[in-house]
């Protein structure tokens, strides 16, 4: 039964992040640093040759995805979108702390809302969507390796919802420019909603034998 592989991989960093502040749906670009970065990351480690790049609609996305496959076609995915932090968007945790929402939030459930933001469970939802639609287009394309540029957040929680074997989130962390590599089936996809999780993404290079 054919596989189709997706790399998933994290934007590069921005000056929100840079400077511990939270942005989801602030669309901010890839900072000159995030940008170097990612440049240095593709001298120093391989990333794959795919067929497709699916990205977030967000500018830190979009950036990375020309950075990292010059050459290949991108197909923006709008509930690759990172999640909607509300009124704690732009915000640093110092700042934060002194909210009563911002504490019943990080004390709250998958249910809980950032103040006029959205849920992990409504983020979930549309993380299924998306790949739903990027596995069906794959598989209607005959695509078998495609990458996927998205963000921290989608990442870790799509990988633990979704991937086999489970995880928790917190595992599943990926760095500016990196990611993990998984594996998926039609019958899995369609039978259990389920996918496989290969490894990391870059991969290390293998260093030139030694005479």
């Amino acid at each position: 039964m054919r596989g189709y592989r997706i790399s998933v991989i994290r934007h590069g960093m921005t000056a929100a992040n840079e400077n511990g502040v939270y942005i989801g749906s602030t669309d901010l670009p890839l900072s000159s640093k995030g940008a170097a970065e990612l440049a240095a990351k593709m001298d120093e480690k391989d990333y794959p040759t795919v067929h497709r790049v699916y990205s977030s609609p967000l500018k830190r996305c979009t950036e990375t995805a020309e950075i990292l496959f010059p050459e290949t076609e991108i197909c923006t995915v709008d509930d690759l979108r990172e999640l909607d932090l509300g009124q704690f968007e732009n915000k640093g945790v110092e700042e934060l702390l002194q909210r009563e929402d911002y504490k019943a939030w990080l004390k709250g459930g998958r249910d809980a809302r950032p103040t006029g933001g959205e849920s992990l469970e409504e983020m979930t939802a549309r993380t299924y969507k998306a790949l739903h639609s990027v596995i069906t287009d794959m598989m209607n394309s005959g695509l078998t390796h495609c990458a996927m540029i998205t963000h921290g957040g989608i990442i870790s929680n799509m990988l633990s919802c979704f991937g086999l074997p489970k995880y928790e989130p917190g595992v599943l962390n990926a760095d500016f420019g990196e990611g993990f590599d998984i594996m998926v089936t039609a019958q899995m996809w369609l039978t259990s909603q389920a996918f496989e999780i290969l490894g990391y993404c870059p991969y290390d290079r293998i260093g030139e034998p030694e005479e």
